[in-house]
């Protein structure tokens, strides 16, 4: 199945969300970004789009698309994620029905609760690498291998 993820960006920080609200989530007291799952006929900016509005109440302008991150984890099936970030965006925070929303500075984000392969890509956004295919293997809550780009880590 498809996904989008963003990391909406302000004064050096990423809007972060701490999912502590859902029952029965893989992501439980994870921090990521906003995003979600594709409706039917979605291109990957529109899922971005309604799902940003729909977590945060904001509406972007100008998302930048970083790069594709598929995930592999028996026993679910693998996803696809468009990884995007944004830096201008409008309209007034809500609170999200996932878990807290919160501005983490950059520098923080690697000690949050984070997914092992999370940090790859935090480390290629912060490096402002080009657009980049990321293969993330877990077994669990374990990454047990990553390929970046055909080449693997």
């Amino acid at each position: 199945f498809s996904t989008t993820l963003c990391y909406l960006e302000r004064e050096d920080a990423y809007l972060m969300l701490h999912r502590i609200k859902k029952q029965d989530d893989y992501n439980h007291d994870k921090w990521v970004g906003v995003g979600g799952k594709f409706e039917r006929f979605e291109s990957p900016e529109d899922c971005l789009v309604r799902e940003v509005r729909e977590e945060t109440g904001l509406t972007m302008h100008a998302p930048v698309y970083r790069g594709i991150v598929d995930f592999f984890c028996d026993p679910w099936p693998a996803e696809r994620m468009h990884l995007y970030t944004c830096t201008q965006f409008a309209g007034t925070m809500t609170d999200c029905s996932e878990g807290t929303l919160e501005w983490v500075p950059k520098q923080a984000v690697q000690a949050l609760p984070i997914w092992q392969g999370d940090k790859i890509f935090f480390d290629l956004l912060a490096k402002d690498a080009p657009f980049f295919h990321l293969e993330l293997h877990y077994e669990g809550d374990t990454l047990t291998k990553a390929i970046l780009d055909g080449k693997e880590l």
